[in-house]
C-alpha cells in the first residue's frame, strides 16, 4: 500500500561492483581500458567495412550492426560507472537512470536479433547459396536489421512507461552498477505486480525466441555442412559462420548464467559479476573474434595497414 505522504525520490544511489574504497581507481582503470578497447575495436570494424569494397556484403553489413549496438549499449553503462568509481557519492538522477534503464533494455534486445539475423544470412549462405544473392538482397537486408531495432525500442519504450507508473518514496539505494530491472523494483513502493510479470515475460520471450532461431538455423547449416563430400569444402563453410558462433556461444552462456541460477544469498552478487561479461567482456571481444578467424577482415586490415603506412 501507498503511503499517502511521502517524498519521491529525486535520484539513487548504484551501490556498484564493490564497497571497498581501495579498489575503485584499480577498477576505473581496468573498466576504461576494456571501454576503450571495446570502442576503438568495434569502430574500426565499422570503418574498415565501410571502406572495403570486397565486405561489401550482407554478412558484413550486419556485423557493422553488431559492431554499432555493442558500442551503444556498452556507452550506456560505461561513462556512468566510470564516475561513480571516483565520486564519493554515486548517484544517478531519477531521469538518467530512466534513460539508462530505457537505452539498456533497448539495445540490448537489438543485440539478440542482430545476432539473429546473422544467423539466417549463415543459413541461406550455405543451405541455399544459389538463392542468397536474390533472398539476400539489399532491400531485404535494411529490412532485416531495421526490424530489431524498431522491435528493441518499442520493447524498451513499453519497459520504461511501466517503470513510470511505479512510485518510489525511499530507500534509493540500488545494489547494481547500473539502473537494472530487479533492483529497481525492489526500491517500488507501489504494487509491481504488472511490471514483474512483464519484465519475465519480456526477457523469457525475447531470449527463448531468438535463440530458437538461431539454433534452427545452426541445425540446418550443420546438417548441410556434413552433407559436403570434401573435408576442404566444410572447413570453409564452416569458417564463414565459426565467428558468429563463437559471438553467440559467449553473449548467450553468460546471459543463461545469470537467468538459471539458484536463488541465495550471493545471488545479487553473482549476478553483477555475470552483467561484468555481457555487458563489457562480450562488446569487447566482439572485433577479435572476427577480425582473428575471418580471412577477409585480416586481408582488409593488412590492406588498408599497407595503404596507409607504406604507400606514398
Amino acid at each position: 500500500m501507498l503511503k499517502k505522504n511521502y517524498t519521491p525520490v529525486t535520484e539513487f544511489i548504484l551501490l556498484g561492483l564493490t564497497d571497498r574504497d581501495e579498489l575503485q581507481p584499480v577498477l576505473f582503470v581496468v573498466f576504461l581500458v576494456i571501454y576503450l578497447i571495446t570502442v576503438i575495436g568495434n569502430m574500426t570494424m565499422i570503418l574498415l567495412i565501410r571502406s572495403d569494397s570486397k565486405l561489401d556484403t550482407p554478412m558484413y553489413f550486419f556485423l557493422t550492426h553488431l559492431s554499432f549496438v555493442d558500442v551503444c549499449y556498452s556507452t550506456t553503462v560505461t561513462p556512468q560507472m566510470l564516475i561513480n568509481f571516483l565520486s564519493k557519492r554515486k548517484t544517478i538522477s531519477f531521469i538518467g537512470c530512466l534513460m539508462q534503464f530505457h537505452f539498456f533494455i533497448s539495445l540490448v534486445i537489438t543485440d539478440y536479433y542482430v545476432l539473429t539475423v546473422m544467423a539466417y544470412d549463415r543459413y541461406v549462405a550455405i543451405c541455399k547459396p544459389l538463392l542468397y544473392g536474390s533472398k539476400m538482397s539489399r532491400r531485404t537486408c535494411f529490412s532485416l536489421v531495421a526490424a530489431p531495432y524498431i522491435y528493441g525500442f518499442a520493447n524498451g519504450l513499453a519497459q520504461t512507461m511501466l517503470m513510470l507508473h511505479l512510485s518510489f518514496c525511499g530507500p534509493n539505494e540500488i545494489n547494481h552498477f547500473y539502473c537494472a530491472d530487479p533492483p529497481l523494483i525492489v526500491l517500488a513502493c507501489s504494487d509491481t505486480y504488472v511490471k514483474e510479470t512483464a519484465m519475465f515475460v519480456v526477457a523469457g520471450f525475447n531470449l527463448t525466441c531468438s535463440l530458437t532461431i538461431i539454433l534452427i538455423s545452426y541445425i540446418f547449416i550443420f546438417t548441410a555442412i556434413l552433407g559436403i563430400h570434401s573435408a576442404e569444402g566444410r572447413h570453409k563453410a564452416f569458417s564463414t559462420c565459426g565467428s558468429h558462433l563463437m559471438s553467440v556461444t559467449i553473449f548467450y552462456g553468460t546471459l543463461f548464467c545469470m537467468y538459471l541460477r539458484s536463488p541465495s544469498e550471493t545471488s545479487v552478487e553473482e549476478g553483477k559479476i555475470v552483467a561484468v561479461f555481457y555487458i563489457f567482456v562480450s562488446p569487447m571481444l566482439n572485433p577479435f573474434i572476427y577480425s582473428l578467424r575471418n580471412k577477409d577482415v585480416k586481408k582488409a586490415i593488412r590492406e588498408f595497414i599497407q595503404k596507409k603506412y607504406f604507400v606514398k
